[in-house]
């Protein structure tokens, strides 16, 4: 009982907070604590992947990551960003807090323009931006403490009935609640992204294309329901539709000639 006590003590001293679209969330770690496990992250990411050296790549990858970050200096407290190419073929990148980029170089194939590769680094900074790692780290920590409550109060219960309790339960935390948690981070991510190229100066209905070649990329796809992203199509319609709000921005920087001119050569 007095561990079923602390818990929901626990639980209510936990407040919401809001995302930058206005979405409720709840964050229980501090951002130094995050920043550090970022870092952290990142320097054991960095002993056990191997590393792109490659000057012409990592000239081009910083050229772009350089222009998404000055333009998320309103939106970050990190004055000094740490990027890294890592020679691994999957199409990905990645933003960790406390200024950690990371990109990997079968991202380059799909990517296939500065525009598009910043619509990339322009979601994973977003995901930054939002708090999106505090976020999910957080919903871990209360998914754990209502898996404690429920094993406590069913521990006088027939071993079926626990077994049907503790499944519903897991299936419930698993599709009622994280996945579409997640969803919903990469929709707000790839929606700052957009917010975040077109100030750097890059097009950003070349969002779109990118999504159209990461469709290709990625052939059969688990549906929509059962993912932790949006599918192709939806994510492509809601790039499409959010794109055109940013166009003054992106005609801006080219207006006072800071749109990038970042190339692969």
């Amino acid at each position: 009982m007095k561990k079923i006590m602390s818990i929901l003590i626990v639980m209510g001293l936990v407040s919401c907070s809001t995302s930058p679209l206005g979405r409720k969330r709840v964050l229980l770690v501090g951002q130094g604590t995050m920043n550090n496990m970022g870092a952290q992250s990142f320097e054991e990411l960095k002993k056990k992947t191997p590393i792109e050296y490659d000057p012409k790549i990592n000239a081009y990858v910083n050229c772009i990551a350089h222009s998404i970050t000055l333009a998320a200096r309103g939106s970050l407290d990190v004055k000094n960003w740490e990027i890294v190419v890592f020679k691994d073929a999957t199409a990905n990148a990645f933003a960790l807090p406390g200024g950690k980029i990371g990109v990997h170089t079968g991202i380059l194939p799909v990517a296939k323009t500065q525009d598009q590769l910043a619509a990339v680094l322009g979601h994973e900074v977003g995901h930054v931006i939002a708090q999106h790692g505090n976020e999910r780290v957080s919903e871990s920590e209360l998914a754990s403490l209502l898996i404690g409550v429920a094993e406590l109060s069913t521990s006088k219960m027939d071993p079926e009935k626990k077994k049907l309790l503790m499944g519903g339960l897991g299936v419930g935390l698993q599709f009622g609640a994280l996945l579409p948690f997640s969803r919903a981070h990469e929709s707000e991510a790839d929606l700052i992204g957009l917010d975040l190229m077109a100030k750097a100066g890059f097009d950003p209905y070349q969002s779109v294309e990118l999504w159209k070649n990461m469709k290709l990329a990625a052939g059969n796809a688990p549906p929509e329901w059962a993912s932790t992203h949006p599918s192709s199509e939806n994510r492509m319609n809601a790039l499409q539709s959010h794109a055109g709000e940013h166009m003054e921005d992106y005609r801006a920087a080219i207006a006072e000639n800071r749109a990038p001119k970042c190339q692969l050569k």
